[in-house]
């Protein structure tokens, strides 16, 4: 094997599971519905926030971001992933892999804040019910917003470029579907201990310190609910809170996973799976958690789909 490096490759080539080229098949009809499932699922929760007037309230405003970015997110990588996964050609541009891995990392670590800011807004709502409007009023809830998408942007800029300046082997050969952090890590034949270092700064801004917020939230939620008399209130804030929390624990699990330790055996050989559970399971399963569990984008669909069927009667009659 040639242990060279080459600072500036022209390209690398996304191995993914191109020794198992049966599974490879599998895996593309698999993604291909999971990523029609996700683009319908997160625009109609976009469209449903933005027509309907029972959902102008700071949480569905939350949502419409989550539901924005999980598109961004997926779609940064899907696209390439089937092409991947469906034919022979596993190449991607070296300029193609650096905007992958900007877009990726911004996307993710945006993500990470968004969920803890979704927490804090559910805190106000249980611990705070009589304060919620004042305290969560739109300016803060633009501002929050803002801090999401500047965190994001903080964190590719602060990762990606070092990550790109690894001394790759001349190979260049990525052991997965997608350019992230620990498999082009993994391709590296130098020293990469700064980028390890950095990786585990990162993740804890990122991804342990927003974690241990939530959970901090979720504890004073807990106590919260169990003083409530009436049963129905109780159920009420046990719904409010348990999607967002699903929605935390599929994300922070898989990715948590993948970054903590990225030159890691079970890292190297589970991590395809992981990334393909974040970047395609996870932004379907969001969706369709919040809408089955959700009784206010029920209530929504039905008055979307009751205002089409009148429509309809009213064009015949």
């Amino acid at each position: 094997m040639d242990i060279g490096n080459d600072t500036t490759p022209d390209g690398f080539i996304l191995l993914g599971f191109s020794d198992h080229p049966r599974l490879e098949r599998i895996l593309f009809v698999a993604v291909s519905i999971f990523y029609m499932i996700t683009l319908v699922g997160n625009i109609t929760i976009i469209f449903l926030a933005h027509t309907d007037s029972h959902l102008h309230t700071p949480m569905y405003f939350f949502l419409t971001q989550l539901s924005f970015l999980d598109l961004c997110f997926t779609t940064s990588c899907t696209p390439q992933m089937l092409v991947n996964l469906w034919g022979p050609d596993k190449t991607i541009s070296y300029l193609g892999c650096a905007a992958q891995l900007y877009i990726f990392l911004g996307l993710g670590a945006a993500e990470c804040v968004l969920l803890l800011v979704m927490a804090f807004d559910r805190y106000v709502a249980v611990c705070r019910p009589l304060h919620y409007a004042v305290i969560m009023h739109p300016k803060l809830c633009q501002k929050l917003v803002f801090s999401v998408w500047m965190s994001g942007i903080f964190g590719t800029l602060v990762h990606s470029p070092t990550t790109m300046k690894i001394p790759f082997c001349h190979h260049h050969q990525v052991d997965d579907f997608v350019c992230e952090v620990p498999a082009l890590i993994r391709l590296a034949c130098g020293d990469t201990h700064i980028n390890e270092l950095q990786i585990s700064v990162i993740g804890s801004i990122f991804l342990m310190i927003p974690l241990l917020l939530i959970l901090v939230s979720y504890g004073h939620i807990a106590k919260a609910v169990f003083t409530i008399q009436s049963k129905e209130g109780r159920s009420k804030a046990f719904r409010t809170c348990s999607s967002h929390l699903m929605v935390v624990f599929l994300f922070y699990c898989s990715v948590t996973a993948v970054y903590i330790q990225p030159r890691s055996h079970f890292s190297q050989k589970g991590g395809k799976f992981l990334t393909l559970f974040y970047t395609v399971i996870t932004p379907t399963l969001n969706p369709l958690i919040y809408t089955l569990r959700n009784k206010d984008v029920k209530g929504a669909l039905k008055r979307l789909f009751g205002k089409d069927r009148m429509g309809r009667e009213g064009l015949r009659a």
